[in-house]
């Protein structure tokens, strides 16, 4: 999945607009597939054909209430960029957990101990 607000997030030194180019050739060869893969985000999105089939799945999937907790440096640390919420400083030591892809806590201390334990 690749889209331009999702790109603020890397530090590249290609401009957006050059990796839109590329995006939009390997969309014409059918290596990627362009559309509206995420609510809420304007512009062009693209995505390699196995991923839009994997949300197209993720989407008909029953919530379950799974929790996931990740390091708030983890590249998956959405939070405030794609996922709903305020922003979640990418600091070492800091952790933010999701139910069901929703953000509910941010947590300082390791992975499965309170904070300040």
């Amino acid at each position: 999945m690749v889209f331009r607000d999702l790109m603020t997030r890397e530090n590249l030194a290609v401009p957006w607009r050059e990796v839109l180019w590329a995006l939009r050739r390997m969309e014409a060869r059918g290596t990627v597939s362009g559309g509206r893969f995420v609510a809420g985000f304007s512009g062009e999105q693209f995505a390699h054909p196995d991923a839009v089939a994997m949300l197209r799945e993720v989407r008909k999937r029953p919530m379950t209430g799974e929790r996931i907790t990740l390091s708030a440096a983890d590249p998956l640390n959405l939070v405030g960029i794609v996922v709903p919420g305020e922003r979640v400083p990418a600091i070492s030591g800091k952790h933010v957990s999701f139910r069901d892809g929703v953000a509910v806590e941010e947590s300082e201390g390791r992975v499965g101990q309170a904070a300040g334990s």
